[in-house]
């Protein structure tokens, strides 16, 4: 059955990135292969995700690189789901991330926007019920 398996996410470069998804927002790096030419395949995910994850693609020329945080024109990009919002939103303000607003109740859970290191805009939602 067909499913979304990667979302490529421009970054300037692997190694801050692979820091930053690993060591503050807890995800497992899947691959790091090395293709030549200064490029490699840097594939991480959630703990426990199995059918989809991020590949961090650095910025290739001028006009990837403007996109650099702001692949969507500055709307949420991605939705980072959790069973435990305030275990993960604490653990991940320790580490350093930026939450851009307070956590609110909405009709479908616990929300709150971070950015990555870059400035890309995220969801962490614990979905009601």
């Amino acid at each position: 059955m067909p499913h979304i398996a990667l979302t490529a996410l421009l970054v300037a470069d692997y190694d801050p990135a692979i820091d930053f998804y690993v060591h503050k927002l807890g995800f497992q790096l899947v691959e790091d292969t090395d293709l030549g030419g200064g490029k490699r395949w840097v594939i991480v995910r959630p703990p426990g995700a199995v059918e989809s994850g991020l590949l961090l693609a650095r910025a290739d020329g001028e006009k990837q690189g403007d996109r650099i945080g702001d692949q969507t024109g500055g709307r949420v990009f991605l939705f980072l789901y959790t069973d435990d919002f305030q275990r993960d939103f604490e653990a991940m303000t320790r580490a350093g991330v930026r939450f851009i607003e307070t956590p609110r109740q909405e009709a479908y859970g616990t929300v709150a926007v971070f950015e990555d290191l870059y400035g890309n805009r995220w969801d962490l939602i614990e979905p009601r019920g």
